[in-house]
């Protein structure tokens, strides 16, 4: 398993090599406030929204003191707005009563958030404070690590990342996760994946059964 794991992570960087997240953000809050929006709704999507919205509000502070039906229309479009819009305002205002102004950088910490669970906390820890072993189990990850056969096909996402975090080196799981996806969007789609050329057909549960 060691070694496909490390064949696999080299080919994702040859194909990708310069990972970033794809939401859009200049601040700590405005991350968190974007991987909120991003639930069941694409990076896309969230990236046509959060400029307004951040030139609405410019501070921590400003989206801390705004009124959540005010919120709410800014996010409308990525859907589950009442609950999104909550969450980052009631998000905002813990993290400016409890956490010094600043996203913390601990597991622990960011799970008593709003809106935060452990896909959110795991993407903040790796992207704001490269924490290793920092293991973000969407929808594409647990897909294609299942196809790979890295999982057991699990479709639950602790089970994958606890699964994800005993193979993979600590100090790739960030950027692995952030290639995954790219690599999914591009290549191993959830309902036509491009099997021909794909540069882990080799390692494919899927393709070599």
């Amino acid at each position: 398993m060691q070694k496909k794991v490390g064949a696999i992570i080299d080919a994702l960087k040859l194909k990708y090599p310069d990972p970033v997240c794809a939401l859009h953000y200049s601040k700590d809050y405005e991350l968190m406030i974007a991987v909120r929006l991003s639930a069941q709704c694409t990076d896309a999507r969230v990236n046509l929204v959060t400029p307004a919205l951040f030139a609405a509000y410019p501070t921590l502070e400003a989206m801390a003191n705004a009124d959540i039906a005010d919120i709410e229309k800014y996010v409308h479009s990525c859907g589950f707005y009442k609950h999104k819009a909550r969450d980052i305002v009631l998000g905002c205002q813990m993290l400016l009563a409890d956490y010094g102004g600043k996203v913390p950088g601990d597991m622990e910490s960011l799970l008593k958030i709003p809106g935060v669970g452990r896909k959110t906390a795991n993407l903040l820890l790796g992207d704001l404070y490269a924490v290793p072993g920092s293991v973000v189990c969407d929808t594409h990850c647990i897909r294609i690590c299942g196809r790979l056969g890295l999982t057991d096909g699990s479709k639950d996402p602790e089970k994958v990342e606890l699964q994800l975090r005993k193979i993979l080196p600590p100090e790739e799981s960030s950027d692995f996760c952030h290639r995954i996806v790219l690599f999914g969007r591009e290549v191993c789609t959830a309902r036509a994946p491009r099997c021909d050329g794909c540069p882990l057909a080799y390692h494919c549960k899927q393709f070599n059964p």
